[in-house]
Formats: C-alpha cells, structure tokens, sequence
C-alpha cells in the first residue's frame, strides 16, 4: 500500500511540474488517502502483534 501511495505521489509531481492542476490535486488527494490507510493498518497490526498478510 505504501508503494501505491509512493507511486500516486511521483505521478503527482509529475502532473505539477506539467502544468495538470486538477489531475496534480486529485492524485495528491489519493496519495494522502493510502499513505494515511497505510498508517492506520501499521498501527493496527503493531498493537494487535499480528502480521499482515503477505500477497
């Protein structure tokens, strides 16, 4: 999930530097989204001593 929201962000920059306001916007709003759900789920799992799966 973090690779996703890495990925998001780099896409965003991209889109920055380009000239792609809206798309910049959007794509930094899903690479807040999934790095935050990354966040939670880290959390989550370290207080519960679970491992998350493994896809």
């Amino acid at each position: 999930m973090l690779s996703w929201a890495l990925t998001f962000f780099i896409l965003a920059i991209i889109a920055a530097i380009l000239g792609f306001g809206g798309i910049a916007g959007t794509l930094t709003w899903a690479a807040k989204v999934l790095f935050v759900a990354f966040l939670v789920l880290t959390v989550v799992f370290a207080i519960t001593g679970r491992k998350p799966p493994v896809t």
